[in-house]
């Protein structure tokens, strides 16, 4: 709960880089919005919008009627939803049902378990069946637990403990970073590993270095702005994942945006530059919390009639045709693909455009 309270007073940075994504005009878009069709494809999963409830609670009283409320949602809109760890529960059976509350609300939904890189095999299952989990999120949040009086300084074996439970665990794996981002040195590595849905969890939204050096008595504050922001880590996954090296399409990954997103636009640009769906916790936490959860199912509708509307506009009736329209990438977001090598006059010059008569 100490986490949850933070983050509502802290809020999100917005500093998510999608303002550096220019999304180019097409003036003869040639489709109504009545055509358009926002269903996904991550991994195995086909979901009826890209739009996820991410990650957030869970292991309180109080995280349980934050979850209910959030199941609730979930349902009315048809989004997926991730519960927040689950070790709490496999540590403390009595809070199991924090978590089992989402499935108890919404049991014809797609929901997503969760538990951080420390987990083992056996755990992994446990977290799996205690919500019937259609599949299972394990989170990266390094500096978060450094930063964390009472976290782990212990990181040994992560990968190789993630590979065994992408063997095991019988459902897909989702791997994400919490806020710090991620590099392609990392995607590359998880795809390796065998995982086929990345989350890059970009910098730009709840900010877990802030949230726990209000904690501490001493804090970390220079740690505050540490990792890549969500455009960049968009941009450097994406290079991992489309298989640019060689591997064939039974290799590629399915992306996962999040990071500070609250609005339909900056929906749309994670979509162009080519995510699968987007992930958003800490905009569906203050709606729920502040308005309630009536005024968040609104806030959600909203979200996919805006979506809409953009895609009208760029002329896309569906998700892959909304991946090959043209977009430009400017300021500190280009700077660093220029640096890293992203090629962007390939993502400028796309021909997603196609006029008829």
């Amino acid at each position: 709960m100490e986490h949850v309270h933070h983050a509502l007073q802290l809020g999100q940075s917005g500093l998510h880089g999608l303002d550096d994504v220019k999304l180019i005009p097409n003036c003869l878009p040639g489709t109504s919005t009545e055509h358009i069709a926002i269903s996904t494809q991550i991994g195995e999963l086909s979901l009826s919008s890209p739009i996820i409830i991410n990650a957030m609670t869970g292991g309180a009283r109080e995280t349980e009627e934050i979850n209910r409320e959030l199941a609730v949602a979930a349902r009315e809109t048809g989004l997926a939803m991730a519960v927040g760890s689950q070790m709490s529960a496999i540590k403390n059976p009595e809070v199991a049902s924090s978590y089992r509350v989402v499935r108890e609300i919404n049991p014809d939904g797609f929901i997503f378990g969760n538990l951080g890189s420390e987990a083992t095999t056996e755990q992994a299952e446990c977290a799996v069946e205690m919500i019937g989990a259609d599949a299972l999120q394990i989170h990266l949040n390094v500096m978060q637990e450094l930063i964390m009086p009472e976290g782990d300084r212990d990181f040994t074996g992560m990968l190789g403990r993630i590979r065994r439970i992408v063997e095991t665990v019988g459902v897909p794996v989702i791997v994400k970073e919490v806020g710090f981002g991620m590099a392609r040195e990392s995607a590359e590595a998880l795809r390796e590993a065998g995982v086929r849905i990345i989350d890059v969890g970009g910098a730009g939204g709840t900010n877990f270095a802030a949230i726990e050096n209000a904690r501490r008595v001493t804090p970390l504050d220079w740690l505050n702005d540490w990792g890549a922001n969500t455009a960049i880590s968009l941009l450097e996954v994406l290079q991992a994942a489309q298989g640019a090296d060689g591997f064939g399409a039974d290799k590629k990954v399915a992306v996962i945006a999040t990071g500070g997103i609250d609005r339909a636009l900056d929906i749309a640009k994670s979509l162009v530059l080519g995510a699968s769906a987007v992930g958003m916790a800490g905009a569906m936490l203050r709606v729920q919390r502040q308005e309630g959860t009536p005024a968040l199912i609104a806030y959600i509708r909203a979200l996919h009639q805006d979506l809409r509307l953009v895609m009208t506009a760029l002329g896309a009736e569906d998700l892959e045709s909304l991946r090959r329209v043209p977009v430009v990438i400017r300021g500190e977001t280009a700077e660093w693909c220029i640096a890293r090598g992203i090629d962007l006059q390939r993502l400028a010059n796309r021909d997603g455009y196609i006029y008829s008569s």
